[in-house]
């Protein structure tokens, strides 16, 4: 592999278009494939190439993918005109940064090896805000010789990139972390509207919040959208839905009991049973907020979100 790794990558979603950006302007050589052709335009402005079918990235050196699901992973990497189909050529390494269940991966893996491709497991946490901010994490699970080949690659995601072990354990270290997100999220929404229906504004509590040892990165982040009812779309409550799922299921396969992540798994099926597919997750405490006879207001104040953008 070349000082500077040829680069591929699948999937040029809100999320991946920022990545390549950040590839791009590391100098990197990088070709891109999405599944609609036009969001990837201006990735190509910006000096990306684009081809038209994931197997036309079969020379590149690394190739990351990105998807939504595992039935999306599957078509991209070993279905029709997959990245893996070509008979004379195949990537050195895929990693592969989707949140999709442990089975999924596997299947892929064993698809991979068959080639004498490298996978790597690389799930990450956060969004396009966090990516600006410099923030982005990652935990990645794989063999450590391809890890270490592409430490530099995956330094550009942002703040910080742990390798976790061997196989799929990333996968499962990505599903526990979005466990607690929910979790968290559904406890935010609760305790704040016990304040507000005690008396207290929503931006006082969470700024006390914030600023004692309970308070956090990800309490600090949301708080904007809990205080003036901005629910611009970071997560939705269908894919926190999927990783409750993906989360229960490991967690029955390996004996581990979890009655906090299955009630709020419920309540999160109930805000998508009722419609709520499009807006942020954070639209929990509007039902939190229902469920106690109040109707929220935006308090309409300037909420620090603690994320700085850094260029």
């Amino acid at each position: 592999m070349s000082e500077k790794p040829t680069v591929g990558w699948i999937g040029t979603g809100r999320m991946g278009a920022q990545l390549v950006l950040r590839l791009l302007k590391a100098g990197y050589d990088v070709t891109v494939y999405n599944r609609t052709a036009a969001k990837a335009q201006p990735l190509v402005d910006q000096g990306a190439k684009f081809v038209p079918r994931p197997v036309d990235l079969s020379d590149r050196d690394v190739v990351f993918v990105m998807v939504s699901t595992s039935s999306d992973l599957a078509q991209v990497t070993t279905g029709e005109n997959g990245l893996l189909t070509d008979p004379a050529a195949a990537p050195g390494i895929i990693v592969d940064s989707s949140t999709v269940s442990t089975q999924a991966s596997e299947v892929l893996r064993a698809a991979a090896d068959e080639r004498g491709t490298s996978l790597l497991a690389a799930p990450v946490s956060g969004n396009p805000k966090v990516i600006a901010a410099n923030k982005l994490t990652a935990a990645v699970s794989g063999p450590r010789e391809a890890f270490e080949a592409v430490k530099d690659l995956l330094a550009q995601y942002g703040r910080g990139v742990t390798y976790v072990g061997d196989g799929e354990v990333a996968r499962l270290v990505k599903i526990a972390h979005n466990l607690f997100l929910g979790v968290v999220t559904q406890s935010l929404a609760e305790i704040t509207v016990l304040a507000e229906k005690g008396g207290v504004r929503r931006a006082d509590f969470l700024a006390f919040l914030n600023d004692s040892v309970m308070g956090s990165t990800f309490t600090r982040y949301k708080s904007p959208a809990l205080v003036n009812l901005d629910f611009t779309t970071t997560f939705t409550n269908v894919l926190l839905q999927k990783d409750f799922d993906l989360g229960l299921d490991a967690g029955h396969e390996l004996g581990v009991p979890m009655p906090l992540a299955s009630a709020t798994r419920q309540i999160v099926a109930q805000e998508v049973g009722a419609g709520n597919t499009e807006l942020d997750f954070a639209t929990l405490i509007l039902t939190v907020a229902k469920g106690a006879g109040i109707s929220l207001e935006a308090e309409n104040v300037p909420v620090d979100d603690g994320l700085e953008t850094q260029r």
